[in-house]
């Protein structure tokens, strides 16, 4: 039983919303922490104080729209009610097709059509969107009419391994172009990079200035989100980008009151605060309070501005809760364990705790006697950390890595190739240095890991929603790219599609919050699933203050703030799980089983 203590850490001093000093200010951390919101906030206030502001986004997933009240688009446009705020959306989706046809373009009606087609391929890959959005992104800060209107460009950027791969680009392409003059990459999106060689190298000087960069590095007080910002300001320092804050989000204060959730939040926060990597000690680091609001709407983002720190009081009338009419997560494992085979793929917008969930299913399926494999195609994978080596019998623990995948499909495409001339050896090595091929290799590992689910149970605990949807979007282009390289379809590739699109051998379990934001996403997610062919399995609402037990004023307010996203969600699915926030940290066994309900 957790206990509760009266002793904690000093609280971390609140963030100043308006103290950011440089022209450039990056919001950045792992998916579902908080960017948005705390990036909202801040170009809000600046502008509340005077400066001239634009909030951008970089993020495939963004959601400024439903934040702000108005509707986001590819050109600065004003906020009403906010003198001086401007906000923009660069649309990964949007640009890439604009970047196919201004490569392709050219050559439709001078190339052969079979040539045009072949290039038309290459950009097919989710490479091209990641490349694309950079371009948008470097041409903005290359715009000097756009930067000298404002005091400040605020960026609400993509979930952390986005977002490094992102900033990262200049230095990784410009030094493949510089050995890859002949373009025989299988990025053909290389075709149209060379010319702005000159453009990324001023947007790198740009971001490693720390005179007119900040990089907010957003988390919870979580041991995991923690982790990941530390790794995510390891990165950035390597490419030289260097100035950071620590912006710690969603801090509850004061006292617990005797509530057993409140103190068990209050304890875990300030563990995690206390035991965090080195690296951020040395970090100047601010905090923003937990509310008892949804963080939409001008009026939310200027009251969170003006805490000054305190968690914001609750209504002292908070809502009754209405008993929950939703089933638990045994019911869940139930269902799964009936067919005794077959994929569960836990999906939705990052930080809802897709791990935790699909570790604590992997587990009760397998105390039924059930074979199960519980593997991951995240590249954050913290599925070792949840079962702190404390699998049952019956559960294998598998993982794809992606360095691991892509040294043997490297490999493999070399000993497929056969005895080339030393020219035709090395367009193909060249071919296989593009970033892209990490994609490919670990599709590849998708695949195969869903073959295994034909006699046994195997839970995938899938990479946040933008990779996922890339990951299952590649299927379609995907054979065609392995026919180019290795000459063959494997056919476990062959069959991945039909297996996803068959509800009786895949299923997919959406996993959300009780908020706003992750509800939204997830409903996005599930849309761009169906048309996809794919049907959702149902959702889990997970971390729910209303299933928790909790009496502590301010978490009751929020418990009553769920209730309309969990009527939401159960508008959307016929199938819906809720699972109470829990007072024991959910690692090893025992504490994922607690989850069960």
């Amino acid at each position: 039983m957790t206990q509760l203590i009266t002793s904690r850490p000093a609280a971390v001093p609140p963030v100043d919303f308006t103290g950011w000093a440089t022209p450039y200010v990056f919001f950045t951390g792992k998916g579902g922490v908080g960017k948005t919101t705390t990036a909202s906030a801040s170009a809000v206030a600046l502008a509340d104080a005077g400066r001239r502001v634009l909030l951008v986004s970089t993020d495939p997933a963004s959601n400024l729209g439903d934040v702000l009240g108005v509707s986001v688009g590819s050109v600065p446009t004003p906020v009403p009610d906010v003198a001086g705020l401007d906000v923009m959306d660069i649309d990964p989706e949007v640009a890439a097709q604009q970047y196919r046809e201004r490569v392709v373009g050219p050559y439709r009606g001078v190339l052969p059509d079979t040539t045009v087609a072949t290039m038309e391929e290459q950009l097919a890959g989710a490479c091209t969107v990641e490349i694309a959005a950079f371009d948008e992104f470097t041409a903005l800060l290359a715009d000097h009419d756009v930067t000298s209107a404002y005091d400040h460009i605020v960026f609400d950027t993509a979930p952390t391994g986005h977002t490094l791969r992102l900033l990262s680009l200049p230095t990784a392409w410009t030094g493949f172009l510089q050995n890859s003059p002949s373009g025989a990459s299988c990025l053909g999106p290389l075709a149209g990079l060379e010319a702005q060689q000159a453009r990324y190298a001023a947007a790198v000087d740009a971001l490693a200035d720390p005179v007119r960069t900040t990089v907010a590095l957003v988390a919870r007080a979580e041991v995991s989100a923690l982790a990941e910002a530390a790794r995510a300001g390891a990165e950035l320092a390597d490419i030289g980008i260097a100035n950071q804050q620590l912006v710690v989000n969603g801090v509850l204060a004061g006292d617990p009151q005797g509530d057993l959730i409140a103190g068990a939040l209050l304890d875990r926060q300030a563990h995690a605060l206390a035991t965090g990597p080195d690296s951020l000690s040395e970090m100047p680091t601010v905090s923003v309070p937990l509310v008892a609001s949804d963080l939409t709407g001008l009026p939310a983002l200027r009251a969170l501005a003006n805490t000054n720190g305190a968690s914001a009081p609750a209504q002292a009338d908070a809502a009754e809760l209405v008993a929950s009419t939703h089933e638990t997560l045994g019911r869940l494992v139930d269902d799964l364990a009936r067919s005794g085979h077959g994929a569960v793929m836990t999906m939705g917008k990052g930080g809802v705790g897709k791990t935790t969930v699909a570790a604590a299913l992997a587990v009760a399926l397998a105390d039924r006697g059930l074979p199960v494999t519980l593997s991951t195609t995240d590249p954050a994978a913290h599925l070792t950390q949840t079962l702190a080596g404390d699998a049952p019998a019956g559960l294998e623990i598998a993982r794809i890595d992606p360095a691991a995948e892509t040294a043997r499909y490297r490999d493999e495409v070399l000993a497929a190739a056969g005895d080339l001339d030393d020219e035709s050896l090395a367009l193909l090595e060249e071919d296989l240095r593009s970033p892209c091929t990490e994609e490919i290799a670990v599709f590849g590992a998708f695949a195969r890991t869903m073959a295994g689910a034909v006699d046994r149970i195997v839970v995938l605990d899938t990479a946040p929603t933008g990779h996922t949807l890339l990951l299952l979007d590649a299927a379609q282009s995907y054979h065609k790219q392995v026919e180019r390289t290795v000459g063959e379809v494997p056919d476990e590739v062959r069959a991945l599609l039909p297996r996803l699109r068959d509800p009786e051998f895949a299923k997919v379990v959406l996993v959300t919050h009780p908020e706003s934001t992750p509800v939204f996403e997830a409903s996005r997610l599930a849309a761009d699933l169906e048309r996809a062919g794919i049907s959702p399995y149902g959702w889990v609402v997970n971390a729910s203050f209303g299933a928790s037990g909790t009496r502590h004023p301010l978490l009751l307010r929020r418990a009553a703030l769920e209730q309309s996203h969990v009527a939401d969600v159960a508008a959307q699915s016929s199938r819906t799980w809720v699972a109470g926030w829990q007072p024991e940290p959910p690692v090893g066994a025992a504490a994922l089983r607690a989850l069960m309900g």
